[in-house]
């Protein structure tokens, strides 16, 4: 498996478990929904600066957590999902 498909499974394991939808995950990634995707999808290779800043704020969303820029590139068969996009939903 490459790094490219395992940082899939790895940000939707966590965008997962902090029930976000991608709008809201990309925010908090500092990129944009279209980039999240293609991450998400295995569509683009990841420079490391890039897998840096997303581990930078994972951790200033949740102070708790403490990743390091590996943990986003290291397969744990329990992080794979079958979690897909989820829009924002509209309040009405």
């Amino acid at each position: 498996m490459n790094l490219g498909k395992i940082l899939a499974i790895n940000l939707k394991y966590y965008r997962k478990i902090y029930h976000l939808s991608q709008e809201k995950f990309a925010e908090i990634l500092g990129t944009t929904l279209s980039y999240l995707n293609q991450i998400e999808n295995n569509k683009v290779d990841v420079k490391i600066s890039t897998i840096d800043k997303f581990t930078k704020r994972i951790n200033e969303y949740d102070k708790k957590i403490k990743l390091k820029p590996f943990d986003l590139v290291i397969y744990d068969k329990k992080h794979i999902t079958n979690y897909k996009r989820i829009d924002e939903k509209k309040s009405h």
